[in-house]
């Protein structure tokens, strides 16, 4: 059966019984009493408000500094939490959600939970939130004197937006596009755009109770050579979507690519595209903010080498004004990071922003075509994903990438065209040596072809697929741009 979806605000009361049955899911949902997380939400103290920390760093014009970071029991989760407020001098704190909680298994969660418990060691790679149910997860809101999010990757995320939010958690990431293509292989984006609007439109329940959660939809995708246009043309439709379900607080993201004239043209031209767009439908009372993240593909086994991608993030994300910046560890080709590697990654990243705070990004005229190269690539993608739809935005969304005008390189979704091939040019920026049917004009596709020909003259090959395997295990052994050997 197909589900028909719109971008029109969900009706709250239409919604009872939907809620009802995504808290009957697992036993937890009971707990669940929504006036009374309101109430408790209002007591809290501003400084655990993940909102309020983002617009007060975006006002200042600081950057701060966020890790990943979840174990399986309760204990041990606050302590990693605390280590890295602390020690690791975070700024802002994650959960990350075990897998079986992401694909809505509740009962392995249960089992990986129990053994972690009895082992002393998680056997879980991430927080299986929805296990341990509201009250649990206010101990660890209560545990920290910084706010924390949630952070995961679940097509559908109803029943953890409704304990994590109700247990005092003020910040949620994903989206209905951004937690599904990149994620899953046969989810219907119809169905996952869906569930997203019930946790938007939850969100803005506790918005219209004077309660503002912060919503973030994933920006590297897949992380894999993601061009700025692809990842802001999702980022942007996700903030649409999310503010006509009442959401006021939202943080746009992109994942590094390693140019910098390109990271920071990226970072400084994706609020305003996300404004644009929102302020096209009427939707002009949202704060905008942004997060990049630090580098999303291979990391170098050698310790060393990885600060040195760290720190490459981190100036990227200081000058290029990024509200939050996602931090990375040394361990990234090791495994499962030690909570001191992960402080670590934190103090570098911080240490960069710290002496580039005050520093600006001058402007000069590669940063400026590659502004432009941006907005003018995102507008085709967004304005034709609109008139795919009829100037709906979900059914647009759901057209587009059918007709692979939205196309994200490397995604396993059965939805995803997969006719997109980045690779780099000859100083590192992430360019198209197939575009698939991306809306491009003939001047957009010149100028890709063009910038791989010239990298291909420095190179004596002739660009080929060739140049995206090498590209992809660059930085990993050393280098930006995969050149020959």
């Amino acid at each position: 059966m197909s589900i028909q979806i719109n971008h029109h605000k969900l009706d709250w009361q239409e919604m009872a019984d939907e809620r009802h049955e995504v808290l009957a899911a697992w036993v937890t949902g009971q707990d669940v009493d929504l006036e009374e997380a309101i109430a408790y939400h209002r007591a809290m103290p501003s400084k655990l408000n993940f909102a309020h920390t983002l617009t007060k760093a975006k006002q200042a014009g600081r950057t701060l500094a966020q890790p990943r970071a979840g174990v399986a029991e309760l204990g041990a989760h606050i302590e990693l939490l605390q280590y890295l407020q602390n020690e690791g001098e975070a700024d802002l704190l994650p959960t990350t959600i075990d897998s079986y909680t992401r694909q809505n298994r509740y009962e392995e969660a249960e089992r990986g939970l129990e053994e972690s418990v009895r082992e002393g060691r998680s056997l879980l790679n991430g927080f299986p939130a929805v296990n341990h149910g509201v009250d649990n997860c206010r101990l660890l809101v209560e545990s920290l004197s910084i706010p924390v999010q949630v952070r995961h990757g679940t097509p559908d995320a109803r029943l953890l937006a409704e304990i994590t939010l109700a247990a005092g958690f003020t910040a949620f990431e994903g989206g209905g596009i951004s937690y599904n293509i990149p994620y899953a292989k046969r989810v219907p984006l119809e169905k996952s755009i869906r569930d997203w609007q019930y946790v938007d439109r939850l969100t803005g329940y506790y918005q219209e109770q004077g309660i503002t959660i912060n919503r973030e939809p994933f920006g590297p995708l897949t992380g894999t050579l993601v061009a700025p246009c692809i990842s802001h043309s999702v980022a942007v439709i996700e903030a649409v979507l999310a503010a006509k379900q009442g959401v006021k607080s939202i943080t746009l993201g992109y994942g590094q690519c390693g140019n910098i004239n390109q990271d920071v043209a990226a970072l400084q031209t994706l609020p305003l595209l996300a404004e644009e767009y929102l302020r096209a439908e009427g939707l002009e009372d949202v704060e905008i903010t942004t997060v990049f993240h630090q580098w999303m593909g291979g990391f170098p086994n050698d310790e060393a080498r990885a600060f040195g991608v760290i720190a490459l993030g981190g100036v990227a994300a200081a000058l290029g004004k990024a509200t939050k910046v996602i931090v990375k560890t040394t361990h990234e080709a090791l495994g499962i990071p030690t909570k001191e590697a992960n402080a670590q990654g934190i103090r570098a990243t911080k240490q960069v922003l710290r002496m580039l705070q005050d520093q600006v990004y001058p402007e000069n005229p590669v940063l400026a075509q590659e502004r432009e190269i941006i907005m003018q690539e995102t507008r085709l993608i967004l304005d034709r994903t609109l008139e795919l739809g009829d100037g709906d935005w979900a059914l647009g969304a759901v057209r587009a990438f059918a007709a692979g005008v939205i196309d994200v390189p490397f995604a396993p979704s059965s939805f995803n065209a997969g006719r997109t091939m980045p690779a780099r040019d000859n100083e590192g920026a992430v360019r198209f040596l197939s575009w698939g049917n991306l809306p491009f004009n003939k001047e957009i596709q010149d100028f890709h072809r063009a910038k791989l020909e010239e990298r291909g003259k420095a190179e004596n090959r002739t660009p080929s697929f060739q140049m995206v395997i090498d590209d992809i295990y660059a930085i990993g052994q050393g280098r930006l741009i995969g050149r020959p050997r």
